[in-house]
């Protein structure tokens, strides 16, 4: 495993390497310069050229840092870094070999790193159920993130697409512009336990979307539920063994004009075919914790959402600024979910100041639920154990409510590099009353090579 994870890091390295290289062949004024897209330029001319003939190469970088400033579990104060790296390749097939309204997409990612939130902010028993690092998880490894071919039908009213993809990029899709994980992405992959995978693992999918008009259109996806690919090792498995189900989305999605103001408005439906085991109740319909016989199966689990994304304002007549408000909200099986509901709003005002038009602040506020039931359930099991003591190592914390809070500012600091420095609060980490509040510092750093 090790020599595996070796070798990613290498193979990054080398990608990095090449990109630098290159840049040095391009015109001097290219490389990091401001106003160019990419850190390494347009490589004399060579990268414009190929995005012309449908070849869009893509290489990202995402570092975020967090320090346990006051409070939360474990007070002994620390910095942690966490970081990804994206590179992959865009594909106009139809520039490329004439196939008509076709694209394709290749993409690997490779994360590394640790997180604030597990030993510092959470009880390590309990852990927290948001993320101060959003970019943090799935392992130390090259994954296989995307790989797939998308075509469109009838004028471009049919669209479909298949391959190698996760849920979050079609469905409850939601931009990324704070650093903690309950304001960033897809929600329903954060909260829908064990079934709903999120960026950067992919599963075997299909989705097929069909534009109504032109400010509406109805998708509904498949997608292959397997825990296998979770596992390390695993990233650039494409076989189908380990199959536990089927993860099958619906969604409307509105984007109106309101006051010349874009909106996108998305209402949606999940449901997963595999077995689920119930939290709290054994096969007879009593309390597992209690009898010590296991936990209910259930044939599927479901549930629902909501996102809501509004520009208010315009700065000055200008569109590209102003201030914009974003909510989102989910709603889980309480049967079988640890998570039985989620609700976030946040406030970004893009170009707050004529002297940094393209610079962001934001704030945002939410609130995640944990199951009554998994509450009941671990009250039954301290009881059992016969422990009351929440310092007793055996003693299995009592979770309810966790709130997040994050403030940021992002520093647009050339069209290739966003800084992003931000405060987060999180109240009752984890959910578990006895843990202190705490306060975490946090630095995004959004660059294209």
């Amino acid at each position: 495993m090790k020599k595996k994870h070796v070798n990613a890091r290498l193979i990054c390295q080398m990608s990095a390497a090449a990109a630098l290289v290159l840049a040095g062949n391009a015109m001097a004024a290219d490389a990091f310069s401001s106003d160019s897209k990419w850190m390494t330029g347009d490589w004399g001319g060579e990268r414009t050229k190929l995005i012309e003939q449908g070849i869009d190469i893509k290489a990202d970088y995402v570092g975020e840092m967090g320090a346990n400033l006051h409070g939360g579990y474990n007070d002994d104060k620390t910095g942690r870094y966490s970081d990804q790296f994206g590179l992959g390749v865009a594909l106009d097939l139809q520039k490329l070999w004439g196939w008509d309204n076709t694209q394709a997409k290749i993409q690997l990612t490779n994360r590394n790193g640790q997180n604030i939130s597990n030993d510092r902010v959470g009880d390590p028993r309990a852990g927290t159920l948001s993320s101060s690092q959003e970019v943090y998880g799935r392992g130390h490894m090259v994954r296989l993130t995307q790989l797939w071919i998308q075509h469109q039908f009838f004028d471009n009213k049919l669209d479909v697409k298949a391959g190698y993809f996760g849920e979050g990029e079609d469905f409850n899709t939601f931009p990324c512009e704070f650093q903690n994980l309950a304001f960033c992405g897809s929600q329903v992959g954060n909260w829908a336990t064990n079934i709903w995978y999120n960026w950067p693992v992919s599963q075997a999918a299909i989705r097929v979307k069909y534009n109504i008009n032109d400010e509406l259109y109805a998708q509904i996806g498949a997608y292959n539920q397997n825990p296998s690919q979770l596992e390390h090792g695993n990233g650039f498995k494409l076989s189908g063994s380990g199959t536990a189900g089927t993860v099958l989305p619906v969604e409307l999605v509105w984007s109106p004009k309101v006051n010349s103001l874009p909106g996108e408005y998305r209402v949606g439906y999940y449901k997963s075919t595999a077995d689920a085991n119930d939290v709290r109740e054994d096969i007879n319909g009593n309390d597992a914790a209690t009898t010590g016989n296991a936990y209910r199966t259930h044939s599927s689990k479901h549930g629902y959402w909501f996102v809501a994304q509004q520009q208010l304002t315009s700065h000055n007549g200008d569109a590209s600024r102003g201030l914009n408000i974003a909510a989102n909200a989910t709603f889980h099986d309480k049967d079988t979910n640890f998570i039985d509901n989620y609700q976030s709003v946040m406030f970004v005002y893009k170009g707050p100041f004529d002297a940094r038009p393209k610079d962001d602040v934001g704030i945002g506020a939410a609130r995640i639920h944990v199951n009554d039931d998994v509450k009941k359930n671990a009250e039954l099991l301290n009881a059992s154990n016969g422990v009351s003591d929440y310092d007793n190592p055996v003693f299995s914390p009592i979770r309810e409510t966790e709130y997040n809070y994050e403030i940021n500012y992002g520093f647009h600091v050339t069209n290739w590099l966003t800084v992003r420095p931000n405060l987060q609060y999180i109240t009752h980490p984890g959910g578990v009353d006895q843990v202190d509040n705490a306060l975490v510092a946090g630095l995004k750093i959004q660059s294209a090579f």
